[in-house]
């Protein structure tokens, strides 16, 4: 598979990594949008939200509590932080493999779109 997310969790790129476990992997965007921009991602591929079957909804959760506990570890949870899945074309999903961003550091704009 051609997946960049699937290259950076087999180790094929290097990524600044923050958190590991069996089933998420957190790292840096390499193109920031706050101070504090990290992607959490499941170790498997799946391609979007929209292909999250029902035995694998328990991993929308863990990837939530991922994103909170960085939160936690890069000062933001106090001020607060915006945690965004996009999914498909039309919501802005550039790259095929369900990924949450998790932004913070500063004032977010209140416009979602």
């Amino acid at each position: 598979m051609d997946c960049i997310f699937c290259k950076i969790i087999a180790g094929e790129i290097p990524a600044d990594i923050l958190y590991r476990d069996e089933e998420i992997t957190a790292f840096r965007d390499i193109n920031p949008l706050s101070p504090t921009h990290v992607l959490i991602i499941p170790g498997k591929h799946i391609t979007s939200l929209d292909d999250l079957s029902g035995d694998e909804l328990s991993l929308a959760g863990h990837m939530i509590e991922v994103a909170n506990r960085i939160a936690l570890e890069e000062g933001i949870a106090k001020n607060g932080y915006r945690l965004v899945i996009n999914c498909g074309q039309h919501g802005g999903q550039i790259v095929p493999h369900l990924h949450m961003h998790l932004l913070g550091g500063r004032q977010l704009s209140g416009r979602l779109g």
